[in-house]
């Protein structure tokens, strides 16, 4: 009877440790890089994308400037980002594009609320920003 119960435990702890479905993997990825943008960290931000290495320097400072530029319109539209969370609506796999989307809900501090969809990759193991 012990040896039944600590195999019901070893196979509940090794269930309760797993990563999760690959889009919940990809919502919580987007989701840590939409936490650097709400921080004004627009490097973490960008660092997020995938090919970010490949990319000219100067094309990664356009980019980084598009960032301080979209954070202001939502400082002055909104008055800021208070929070990302990941939506209750469940992320979809696109096979055939090898995508999958990640939904999120940016939570402004003037309590509105929207819900985006970004499109995640998983490169080497890591999901990135399309």
């Amino acid at each position: 009877m012990t040896r039944i119960l600590l195999f019901f435990l070893a196979c509940f702890l090794l269930l309760s440790c797993s990563k999760g479905t690959p889009e919940q993997q990809a919502a919580h990825a987007a989701q840590k890089y939409y936490n650097c943008l709400a921080d004004g960290y627009v490097e973490g931000f960008l660092e997020g994308k995938a090919g970010v290495a490949d990319l000219p320097s100067a094309y990664c400072e356009q980019l980084l400037q598009a960032y301080k530029l979209y954070l202001a319109d939502i400082q002055r539209k909104h008055q800021g980002l208070r929070e990302v969370r990941i939506s209750p609506n469940v992320g979809r796999r696109d096979s055939t594009l090898h995508l999958t989307h990640a939904f999120l809900l940016l939570c402004y501090a003037d309590s509105t609320q929207e819900e985006i969809t970004v499109p995640m990759v998983e490169l080497d193991g890591e999901w990135r920003m399309k």
